[in-house]
């Protein structure tokens, strides 16, 4: 979101309702929010005043990064990983995945009028081609069962040529929750009695209120699932049963989607719900 008129944005188009969402809660009615962010990077930074320069798009973006600004609202970044593969979605192609979590919807709303904030924009601009910004909240996710093994006791455990990997999930679903909520519960059923076995964990499942930077596409939930090893995902992904519930519950329930298996250099996602 930049509501402030001082700052353009190229990247993305703002959702004005849920701007207007944010910027209006009450505050007794105010609460934490999640902005999970998608990336997609320009091959070379480009400034809006014309200036040379031979950064690359995330090399710009890189510069951005408003740490300052975000612990002056009280807001922090709590995942970070760059994209290894984009499984479904076909465009824009995916860079980096983040999650800030912020105290209430006002801080995210006052983090654009802060001086340090608009003075870095101008990276942010320059070294990004597309951007979602999706505001959500934490949903209920399944128990792990008291008999999973840990992930030293797994198929493929994680190995420094093969680190543990999140696969994150954008979710539309047909008529939303209410008319594909059944279907898409009996493949997450399905599909975690085969992923347990192979260590899979629930990085953090998230309701979706609103995108306030997007392509004008509305979303449902985003959940971000860890395995011990990208081998582990492939063994589950792979699996005949995991592909009959796909097949029969998954794909009828999922109207839109991006799939992405990223590698974390940052991840306080689960520890954040707690804060």
């Amino acid at each position: 979101m930049d509501p402030n008129p001082a700052l353009t944005i190229r990247y993305g188009e703002i959702d004005a309702a849920y701007a207007d969402r944010l910027a209006s809660t009450p505050a007794e009615d105010d609460g934490p929010v999640w902005m999970v962010n998608l990336m997609a990077y320009r091959d070379r930074a480009e400034y809006a005043d014309g200036r040379p320069t031979t950064l690359t798009g995330q090399e710009a973006d890189d510069r951005y990064t408003p740490l300052g600004p975000l612990a002056a609202v009280g807001a922090q970044i709590v995942f970070a990983g760059d994209v290894d593969t984009q499984l479904l979605g076909d465009s824009p192609q995916w860079h980096r995945v983040a999650v800030v979590r912020y105290p209430t919807r006002r801080a995210f709303v006052d983090l654009q009028a802060h001086p340090d904030f608009v003075a870095l924009h101008e990276h942010k601009d320059a070294g990004m081609a597309h951007t979602f910004v999706i505001g959500c909240r934490p949903l209920a996710a399944p128990d792990l069962p008291a008999d999973a093994p840990s992930w030293d006791d797994v198929p493929h455990p994680p190995t420094d040529q093969d680190p543990s990997v999140a696969v994150v999930h954008v979710l539309r679903y047909h008529g939303g929750w209410d008319g594909s909520g059944d279907e898409m519960s009996a493949y997450t059923d399905h599909a975690a009695r085969i992923a347990v076995p192979h260590g899979v964990r629930v990085g953090g499942w998230f309701d979706v209120e609103g995108t306030i930077i997007g392509d004008g596409r509305s979303w449902d939930q985003v959940r971000f699932n860890l395995f011990p090893s990208r081998e582990a995902f492939m063994a589950v992904v792979l699996d005949p049963d995991r592909l009959a519930a796909q097949r029969d519950h998954r794909e009828v329930a999922i109207a839109d989607t991006y799939t992405m298996i990223v590698r974390p250099f940052l991840d306080r996602l689960r520890e954040s719900f707690t804060w």
